[in-house]
């Protein structure tokens, strides 16, 4: 009896223990801050996406009230806005928050418990986390369905295919053409470019003579969509190339940058390193219009040629005309080497491509008006992140299609009904992957990338469909989806539906497509 005593004893002293913890951390919550007093918490993971996101500092802000707000609902009466992805929450701490945005408010939440709810006017879904399987079903008329995905298309064909872009009604991506556009998510801002060349040019051509190669490759991640390697491998028969980290590797690292965990970030040694070498080949693991990463910012940050591959608009974020070599310019890798080997022989053209470290020599006013005008800012707190600037976005529009519905509700004849949002293939739109060099009747039908990145392209489109069918329904039941990917497959078998997939012996066609 002593010893249950104690344990009783122990278990209570506990409970006052985190009792006393819940009512300190509470209390010290800036206004604006919610708990859940009508929403159950759930549990979130975490959340480490390699992306832009990894690179910015979050913090807890209170919240700020637009110069065009003036609404004075109480947080119950407020829409709400659901955070879908498990772990992508962009306030701290607690899991609900009202926020006030630039005409109106809502109250965010990650608990999806609420999902059922008639309040919940939006889903916001991050693309990566996006699984047609997982979907919220069944589908609500009342509630729209927002979009954001910063990260590459390799993350999630789905929402490369109509039927998977057309779920949603808000999109925020890459694409300059989504409604909240991250087109320039890398690049922190113009000063980031204007940095002064890091390494001087009569220093890269002392380290050229003692034998530093005049192009630098270094990339971890290998067997990628945009099959970049299967490239670098062609053009290394033509030109020399330092290939570091496991992607083609010929050259070690230094013991102190050994830890590839260092050319994901900034560090000034890794930096320093790097910056040595005349031509850095920057080439994006997926292909698409907009998609730009550090790849290509942090070698014209660092005084670097940058020998680009990615987005085929690329030209369109350029400082000027003259900063960046770009890769599908020149019919061949031999072209480009031999291109390449002139410019690292002729010191007067090859500043010209460092020219824009000029701030008169900067001369794209897309560029100079997108950085201006952007609400959202990188690592810059003096601006909100575009997390919360699109949470924002879809709060003022969410608002505005409701006062919408309840006008035309009162009085039909004299409101007309707010007109339905979709977004369409220009808002992601990412080309079926094809091989960095050479076509795919010229690959061995054992090859690695063949087997995976056009299959998962063509299964993407397959699961978007099924997801379509899904809703069409009514259904409640995700896992459902296989059901339906086989009923279309059979439509398609027997001729009632065409096969969506290229016919045989066309550019990146599957030797096995249906």
């Amino acid at each position: 009896m002593a010893g249950r005593g104690r344990l009783v004893s122990c278990l209570c002293l506990g409970l006052f223990g985190v009792l006393c913890w819940v009512w300190v951390s509470f209390a010290s919550l800036p206004d604006g801050h919610l708990t859940l007093e009508d929403l159950d918490t759930v549990d979130r993971g975490a959340f480490l996406p390699q992306s832009a996101l990894s690179e910015m500092e979050f913090s807890s802000i209170s919240s700020y009230r637009g110069p065009g707000n003036t609404d004075r609902r109480s947080n119950k009466e407020l829409p709400i806005i659901l955070w879908w992805s498990g772990g992508l929450f962009p306030h701290f701490p607690g899991d609900t928050e009202r926020i006030d945005c630039a005409t109106s408010s809502c109250l965010a939440t990650s608990n999806r418990k609420v999902q059922l709810y008639k309040r919940t006017a939006s889903i916001i879904f991050y693309g990566t986390d996006f699984r047609a399987y997982e979907a919220p079903l069944p589908r609500l008329r009342h509630q729209t369905w927002a979009l954001f995905h910063e990260e590459s298309p390799m993350n999630n064909y789905i929402l490369s295919h109509g039927p998977g872009i057309r779920l949603f009604n808000y999109t925020a991506t890459f694409r300059r053409e989504s409604d909240y556009p991250l087109s320039l998510q890398w690049l922190p801002s113009l000063d980031y470019l204007l940095q002064p060349t890091s390494v001087s040019l009569q220093e890269k051509n002392r380290l050229r003579r003692e034998g530093l190669a005049p192009v630098l490759y270094m990339q971890s991640h290998c067997d990628v969509p945009s099959d970049r390697d299967r490239y670098v491998q062609e053009l290394m028969k033509y030109i020399q190339i330092d290939s570091y980290g496991k992607c083609l590797n010929n050259k070690a690292l230094p013991e102190h940058l050994e830890d590839t965990a260092t050319a994901t970030g900034e560090e000034p040694g890794f930096m320093n390193f790097v910056a040595r070498y005349k031509f850095h080949l920057a080439l994006e693991n997926g292909l698409c219009p907009d998609y730009m990463t550090e790849k290509l910012w942090r070698p014209l940050h660092q005084g670097c040629v940058p020998i680009y591959r990615g987005s085929s608009v690329v030209a369109d974020w350029m400082p000027n005309d003259h900063s960046a070599v770009i890769i599908d310019d020149f019919a061949s890798p031999k072209a480009l080497a031999d291109f390449l080997k002139r410019l690292d022989e002729n010191d007067d053209e090859y500043v010209k491509y460092l020219e824009f470290k000029n701030p008169r020599r900067v001369t794209n006013v897309r560029l100079l008006e997108a950085l201006e005008t952007r609400e959202w800012g990188v690592n810059d707190m003096s601006k909100p992140n575009y997390l919360n600037g699109f949470e924002c976005y879809v709060c003022d529009r969410e608002n505005a299609r409701l006062a919408a519905e309840r006008a035309y509700r009162r009085a039909p004849k004299k409101n007309k009904p707010p007109q339905p949002r979709m977004a369409d293939n220009s808002h992601l739109g990412c080309p079926l992957p094809s091989p960095g060099f050479g076509d795919v009747p010229d690959l061995p039908a054992n090859d690695g990338w063949l087997q995976t990145w056009p299959q998962d392209y063509w299964h993407s489109l397959d699961q978007a469909e099924g997801l379509e069918s899904l809703i069409r329904h009514n259904e409640s039941d995700p896992s459902l989806l296989w059901k339906h990917i086989q009923n279309i497959a059979m439509h398609v078998l027997i001729g009632l539906k065409p096969s969506h997939r290229p016919v045989l012996g066309t550019r990146g066609a599957l030797p096995n497509c249906v």
